[in-house]
């Protein structure tokens, strides 16, 4: 078993475990793809293009799934690879190999975490410092922008070319976690990899108007409710300031939107000059709220995450709160006072 995570990144052996368990797969073998419940752009891309290169190797019979409702959002339909999306319902029990994408524990495997037990081998590719490695063979490395960065490299050893289908999934994972080349994690290296990308043939204008800048007016009507309704804590955080809003079923239902659209939500209240850390509070059930953290460096929010039953990076986390939004934020204030940092950096978004 190789041991490249909570901490560590890959080496040489890993990645050469995750080739020959590729490799070990016949061709009429089973391959299981899953990310975490609730997909983002990183998640599903970097699933969506690893099952594209699945099938150039000739693997036929290949599945890719995530927990909880069958729906994606609509930004990310329409994504190169996206019929080999199965219904967890309907993903294979048993798999000849088991690949897990972007999901920073066995926990947000949902439903298709039995998989880890019954899969002939399994196989983590990762970015979340958080993650304690919890499949055969583990990819995880902190430093990677994205799970999609670690999708490549694995691609590129298999000797899975590039081409434009792969690219495109590639492509919207690389931006999603970066805030399309904001945040600190974007290196030299990361716009390399996005040159490369390019030169396939994708039209990141396109992509970019669908993934991020297409929303329906019930939506725009539904950010300025909740934005409205921030609230700002100056000294909270030690002083660094918090910033946090929420948003009910009620909300939803009241414009008409499915939960998707409170994905964007967060950059609409992390960019308050006076609060480091931003938080978005989003019901999902009746006393359960799905939490998105964020910072700007002062503050480690996965430790606020860890501590809460969540995971993610250093600027970007979340976990499940339960009871009332008011006590799920006192929560959040009793963690931060710990969590402070001492270097800035690293990380995107993370955990919804």
């Amino acid at each position: 078993m190789t041991e490249s995570a909570a901490g560590s990144v890959p080496v040489e052996a890993d990645w050469a475990a995750a080739v020959a368990a590729v490799r070990a797969v016949p061709a009429a073998g089973r391959v299981l793809l899953v990310c975490h419940v609730n997909p983002d752009g990183d998640a599903l891309g970097s699933m969506l293009g690893f099952a594209l290169g699945l099938r150039r190797l000739g693997l036929g019979q290949v599945q890719a799934a995530f927990p909880g409702p069958p729906q994606l959002p609509e930004p990310l339909r329409g994504l190169p690879g996206e019929q080999l999306l199965v219904p967890a319902a309907e993903a294979v029990a048993d798999p000849d190999l088991l690949i897990s994408f972007d999901a920073a524990s066995e926990s947000r495997l949902g439903e298709l975490a039995d998989r880890l037990t019954t899969a002939g081998s399994t196989l983590v590719l990762d970015h979340h410092a958080s993650n304690p490695g919890f499949a055969a063979i583990n990819l995880v490395d902190p430093r990677a922008a994205a799970t999609s960065v670690l999708v490549d490299e694995l691609l590129d050893r298999l000797g899975v070319p590039l081409d434009a289908e792969i690219a495109e999934c590639l492509y919207v994972a690389l931006t999603t976690d970066t805030g399309s080349f904001r945040f600190a994690a974007t290196t030299a290296a990361v716009h390399r990899f996005a040159a490369r990308l390019l030169a396939t043939g994708i039209r990141p204008g396109e992509i970019s108007r669908r993934v991020f800048d297409t929303r329906p007016f019930g939506a725009v009507r539904l950010y300025a409710e909740v934005v409205g309704r921030a609230r700002l804590e100056p000294t909270a955080a030690d002083g660094h300031g918090l910033v946090w809003t929420w948003a009910t079923q009620e909300d939803l239902a009241r414009h008409g939107q499915p939960a998707y659209v409170l994905e964007a939500l967060i950059d609409s209240v992390r960019c308050t000059a006076e609060a480091d850390v931003s938080c978005v509070v989003k019901q999902t059930a009746d006393g359960e709220w799905a939490v998105s953290l964020r910072s700007k460096g002062a503050v480690d929010v996965s430790r606020v995450a860890m501590a809460l039953g969540g995971g993610g990076h250093r600027l970007a986390a979340g976990f499940t709160g339960r009871g009332s939004a008011d006590e799920v934020v006192e929560a959040i204030r009793r963690e931060l006072a710990g969590a402070l940092l001492t270097p800035t950096g690293g990380g995107g978004p993370a955990l919804r």
